[in-house]
């Protein structure tokens, strides 16, 4: 499933996981039918805002459930166990289903309709979060509406809660060795203001 159940004290954010996880918007669109993949807590303190689920992750319905989400958790520090503990960490992606995939390959961009429903209803509920991880250029672009190279917008680091990140993707190895500060100064800062945050969880 793509959801964790269990009681949520907060109606809002109850009644908006159940039609999240129900929508059919986009089925007409998408190769596999719909599968919204995420995870929501009225008691999380990270989000995680990626692009969209792969093929695994719509087979699975476990978000991060592939070697991009492995190396994720590398970055960030953290294990599966604590990676999946819904009551410390959200994930809703731009895109809550898998997408399909470009003719020229690689998975296809969220579908356009879903952030802009299903992000202002599952994420304002959550009222304990304290930092938003955007992974990928969809994420950095649909929150912070950037347009160009989102290198100079990872480098600058977190702003107003939120901190834009690199997709996890294989692609990443190459861009981080034409930009090695973001292992060397984005990294560390980042695994220590995650630890600190679920350590205060």
């Amino acid at each position: 499933m793509g959801v964790i159940r269990h009681p949520l004290p907060d109606a809002e954010l109850e009644l908006a996981m159940r039609e999240a996880a129900a929508c059919t918007l986009c089925a007409g669109k998408l190769p596999l039918g719909p599968r919204p993949v995420f995870r929501v807590s009225p008691t999380a303190r990270l989000l995680m805002i990626g692009q969209a689920p792969g093929t695994k992750v719509h087979e699975t319905g476990i978000p991060w459930n592939d070697a991009s989400g492995d190396r994720l958790r590398g970055w960030l520090g953290i294990d599966r166990d604590l990676f999946y503990d819904v009551s410390k960490i959200a994930i809703v992606p731009t895109g809550l289903c898998y997408p399909g995939r470009l003719p020229q390959g690689g998975d296809a961009p969220p579908r356009p309709e879903c952030a802009p429903l299903w992000h202002p209803r599952l994420i304002p509920p959550m009222r304990q979060l304290r930092l938003t991880l955007l992974i990928g250029s969809y994420a950095i672009r649909t929150r912070l509406k950037a347009k160009g190279a989102i290198a100079p917008i990872i480098a600058e680091g977190p702003r107003d809660g939120l901190w834009p990140l690199p997709h996890p993707s294989w692609r990443t190895k190459a861009w981080a060795v034409r930009n090695p500060w973001f292992e060397r100064d984005i990294l560390p800062a980042l695994r220590a203001e995650v630890g600190k945050l679920l350590s205060a969880a």
